[in-house]
């Protein structure tokens, strides 16, 4: 049993040790040396709760492990309120409480029975108390630094720089970010007034914003760099928390989307002023055109006839320039031959091909015309045709072929790009066109490829198609216009071989219907007219034609509607039709044309162009 005196003087030194211990681990070594000055004990040892099984498990013995105490004993003490002698064995334990919760246990076993006595008990008890008080100590020690870490971490995390300042200005907390900013350690931070830390000329702008936290905040922009600046209120502590965010590439990016609008805008305005000119052009170049060609034109007139000519091709092609601006098409357009595009297109790709498990056909047809086109833009194209071909078959896993066929069509070239995949539904077909509508999973594609392919042909004059059922494979068409197509006229075999045909001219435009008349009869053609698509649709329900040619932008009933109602009534009718447009610029308006799948001449056209498009028309339908 231990004489008062000495135990108190033990207790003394044994408070001042645990002053300084920050960490659990030096709390349960004092304490051990503590007990075995006081106690001279066999064995004993210091336990602390386990907060996943809830178990006191040992962090600090002496004595004879074999004469430690056992673990149900201890477990005994953790439930026991006050110290705990073992009912058999020389054991004494007592329970570490602090603040209603047991953190763990002191155990103790005696050289002899005897010196378990009660004042060996509450020289225990004062002992557990000490060590439970200083126990606890080190879990808030270890919550704080926790929590100071994970904010740390938390707010080194976010973008913008972030500091907690005081009522005077002074800074308490900041991030990294902030300190980069500031160019000064993190460590360097507190206790700083932010005026001495920040640039003198951004002192205005932060300044408002702290006297109006909450509010829109300021904006600071140096010779490269944009920052907003804000700040918010700590309720109830006279602390500001400011916020410092570089937004240069947000800036930029608002402002090249509200130069895209305007642009955006501007490409709208033009798509109508062509539409308007378009049309006026198209009757003022056509009569030139037809009297130049005229045997009835005198001689005298032939200048001015031929003056009309160039000036209002000069008047289409600055329509054309803008179109060119609204659309954004290539210029890097060139005299060239289509097929060594198809064969470098089919060299780049090989590899990729093998891999897959795919085998690429290539057939080129010798008696291919020359096409105006950008290389580049088109083998754009075939990559991605090939591409989407080759995936489709990797779809079913077996061996497959990509048959790429380049063939004459009409005065220009036809490019069939044919997989034998598993085809495309109906309901899908409708849409494949669409920009951001794909069928891959997320993460292989962007939906974009189609769309901008089919923009491209567009752009050069052409159209792409589809034809595909399912477990047939599908085969894309892109057909390109020759490079002579809008130069070339008609032989006089061309035009014999059109005479006789009966024709239906839908148009709002009566110069147009005039100019289309008179062209069309003289080339020996019996003419109709119609000044909207509902007189039209009443007369090619009820008469025959060999072809209508109609505008697409009518009032009372546009070309569309009357193209979809006649193929609801007489798809055989429908199919004689040639659309008519100076509205190509629209992308609505060339997505249904493509969809149709009909020929189409772009307002002003030339006669050679009529006259081509005409023949190759009457051909398709006699």
């Amino acid at each position: 049993m231990p004489e008062t005196l000495p135990v108190l003087e033990e207790l003394t030194r044994f408070g001042r040790a645990l002053t300084g211990a920050l960490r659990r681990e030096t709390v349960a070594q004092c304490t051990l040396e503590c007990l075995d000055r006081l106690f001279t004990p066999a064995a004993a040892c210091v336990a602390v709760m386990d907060d996943t099984t809830h178990r006191p498990q040992v962090v600090a013995a002496s004595g004879d492990p074999a004469l430690q105490a056992p673990g149900p004993f201890l477990d005994e003490v953790a439930r026991a309120r006050g110290v705990t002698r073992h009912t058999v064995d020389p054991f004494l334990g007592a329970p570490l409480v602090a603040a209603g919760h047991t953190l763990g246990v002191l155990a103790l076993r005696s050289k002899t029975p005897e010196a378990l006595g009660a004042s060996t008990q509450a020289a225990l008890a004062a002992v557990a108390a000490q060590a439970a008080i200083a126990l606890q100590n080190t879990r808030l020690i270890e919550i704080l630094g926790a929590g100071k870490h994970e904010w740390e971490q938390m707010v080194d995390a976010i973008r913008p720089a972030i500091c907690v300042l005081d009522e005077r200005g002074t800074v308490r907390r900041a991030n990294r970010a902030f300190a980069e900013l500031v160019g000064t350690p993190v460590t360097a931070l507190t206790g700083r007034p932010w005026l001495m830390l920040l640039p003198p000329a951004w002192a205005d702008a932060v300044g408002r914003a702290l006297d109006n936290p909450g509010g829109e905040g300021g904006e600071i922009r140096t010779d490269r760099r944009i920052y907003a600046v804000r700040a918010h209120a700590v309720a109830g502590s006279g602390q500001a928390v400011l916020l410092i965010e570089d937004v240069t590439e947000t800036k930029r990016l608002q402002e090249g989307l509200l130069q895209s609008e305007k642009l955006s805008a501007i490409g709208q305005l033009i798509a109508g002023v062509a539409h308007e000119l378009n049309n006026p052009l198209a009757s003022v170049l056509g009569f030139a055109d037809f009297l130049a060609e005229s045997e009835q034109t005198p001689a005298s007139l032939a200048e001015p006839v031929r003056v009309i000519q160039q000036e209002a091709q000069r008047a289409a092609g600055i329509v054309k320039n803008l179109l060119t601006f609204a659309r954004k098409q290539d210029q890097d357009r060139r005299r060239m031959d289509v097929g060594p595009v198809i064969q470098r297109t089919l060299q780049l790709l090989n590899n990729q091909l093998i891999g897959m498990r795919v085998e690429p056909k290539l057939i080129i047809d010798p008696n291919l015309p020359a096409i105006e086109a950008s290389p580049n833009q088109l083998q754009q194209v075939f990559v991605n045709l090939v591409n989407n071909g080759a995936q489709a078959i990797a779809t079913t896993g077996r061996l497959g072929t990509v048959t790429v066929r380049v063939r004459p069509w009409h005065d220009g070239v036809a490019v069939d790009v044919t997989d034998d995949g598993p085809g495309i539904p109906p309901d899908v077909q409708e849409r494949v066109f669409e920009p951001f509508f794909t069928t891959k999973r997320e993460g292989e594609g962007t939906g974009l490829g189609l769309s901008i392919c089919q923009g491209i042909i567009r752009e050069h004059g052409g159209r792409i198609t589809l034809r595909s059922a399912p477990g047939e494979g599908a085969t894309f068409t892109v057909e390109l216009p020759g490079a002579g197509a809008l130069e070339a006229a008609a032989g006089p075999d061309a035009v014999e071989a059109q005479k006789g045909a009966r024709v239906l001219v839908v148009d709002d435009e009566p110069h147009i219907l005039y100019y289309m008349r008179a062209t069309l009869e003289a080339w020996g053609h019996k003419v109709e007219t119609a000044t909207d698509g509902a007189d039209a649709l009443s007369r090619a329900l009820t008469e025959e034609f060999d072809l209508i040619i109609t505008d697409v932008r009518m009032p009372r009933l546009g070309g569309r509607e009357f193209y979809e109602r006649l193929r609801g009534e007489q798809p055989e009718v429908a199919r004689r039709i040639v659309f008519a447009t100076g509205d190509t610029v629209r992308d609505d308006t060339m997505a249904f044309i493509e969809r149709t799948g009909r020929p189409f001449l772009h307002k002003p056209f030339k006669l050679a162009e009529l006259r081509s498009t005409l023949a190759s028309a009457l051909e398709a339908v006699r």
